[in-house]
């Protein structure tokens, strides 16, 4: 078999949906297995599972594991050459599987490889490519300075070698992942990326990000002004230093020092909600149970017009549109700064979609 998708999930059931929907549009072509892993989820996510995608391996753990320990379950199950470790709120293009392993193949001493991330608003995710964080790193990082953590020095639009990979988003041979002991289950949620992309550094082999290929994350990462992400945060940074850096009682006492630093001069978050008082639909004929649901104007368009009205929501269509395409659209219109999108889920009665990277995203039945 050439992959395994991993696919570790708690709690986002139509998140999950949507992105199971588009990775078996991408392994369409591939000899290819999805596995799931859900950790005690209390939605109905096995359920839904069971019933749309019976050929899926599940795997119900009765108590939530964290992410590290959670994928780890899921790729022992794996028969695939390489693994995807996937995010459940992630939506991938159809071409993504193929692009990276062609391009894994052309690579000797191949660690991880990952590719550009968007937000529900088609902005660029920077966490897709970063540096080692070390401590200057990390503490500028927490303080709302990232210059030294990102890897500024590619272009999210191009290919080379990077340090660290987000874990939304992960590719490599199933034998490397075994070599360098997977991920890291010290590590409850955050900073298992990190520590993985570093041990494959460590033991030889070559990181790389991959620009040309699109992917979809809804939610994206944890604000910096987020009390809860900055304590697991700097959590998840002693445990990395601990395990791969000298320790002392003078970067014990700068690490808690940085934390404390980090709560105090922390800014609120503001998290105002878009007032939606029309939509555009993308598609190819009306949907009116979603009209109707929405209790708003609905109109039909073939494209995106410039100057959309600020308190406008774009509806994308995916019974009409590739994947491919939906991210497309995302791109090219983030630079309407104000337009927010949903996507209208291919063979579904629901609309989703993420306008912060602070709140858990939006579902809309109809």
């Amino acid at each position: 078999m050439k992959l395994s998708v991993v696919i570790l999930n708690y709690n986002v059931r139509y998140f999950l949906e949507l992105c199971l929907k588009s990775v078996f549009e991408a392994i369409r072509n591939i000899e290819a297995e999805v596995i799931v892993v859900d950790n005690d989820s209390t939605d109905d996510s096995c359920s839904m599972i069971k019933e749309l995608f019976p050929e899926i391996t599940l795997i119900e753990n009765k108590e939530n594991l964290g992410f590290s320990k959670g994928n780890n379950i899921g790729v022992t199950q794996a028969k695939g050459e390489y693994i995807c470790i996937l995010n459940p709120d992630t939506v991938v293009p159809e071409d993504v599987f193929d692009k990276l392993i062609a391009f894994s193949k052309t690579k000797e001493k191949l660690g991880i490889v990952g590719c550009k991330l968007i937000n529900g608003r088609g902005a660029f995710l920077p966490e897709s490519k970063r540096n080692i964080p070390y401590v200057k790193a990390a503490f500028k990082k927490l303080l709302g300075n990232p210059e030294d953590y990102y890897a500024e020095d590619i272009n999210e639009n191009e290919t080379g070698e990077v340090d660290v990979l987000v874990g939304a988003f992960m590719l490599l041979k199933r034998d490397v992942y075994n070599k360098i002991g997977g991920f890291d289950e010290d590590y409850f949620m955050y900073g298992e990326d990190i520590d993985i992309s570093y041990k494959a550094l460590k033991a030889g082999y070559c990181n790389y990000y991959y620009g040309k290929s699109v992917v979809l994350h809804f939610k994206g990462e944890s604000t910096l002004r987020d009390t809860l992400y900055a304590k697991r945060f700097f959590g998840a940074m002693q445990i990395f230093y601990k395990k791969h850096f000298k320790r002392n009682m003078l970067f014990n006492a700068a690490v808690w020092l940085g934390l404390k630093l980090a709560y105090f001069f922390r800014k609120p978050v503001v998290t105002n909600k878009k007032t939606i008082q029309r939509y555009f639909l993308l598609s190819d004929k009306m949907n009116t149970k979603l009209q109707k649901a929405l209790k708003k104007d609905v109109f039909l368009k073939e494209s995106i017009e410039r100057n959309i009205p600020i308190d406008t929501e774009l509806i994308i269509d995916s019974n009409k549109y590739s994947y491919k395409e939906v991210m497309r659209f995302l791109e090219e219109n983030n630079n309407q700064k104000l337009i927010t999108f949903k996507i209208l889920v291919r063979d579904a009665n629901y609309i989703i979609g993420s306008d912060s990277v602070v709140c858990q995203g939006e579902v809309i039945a109809y």
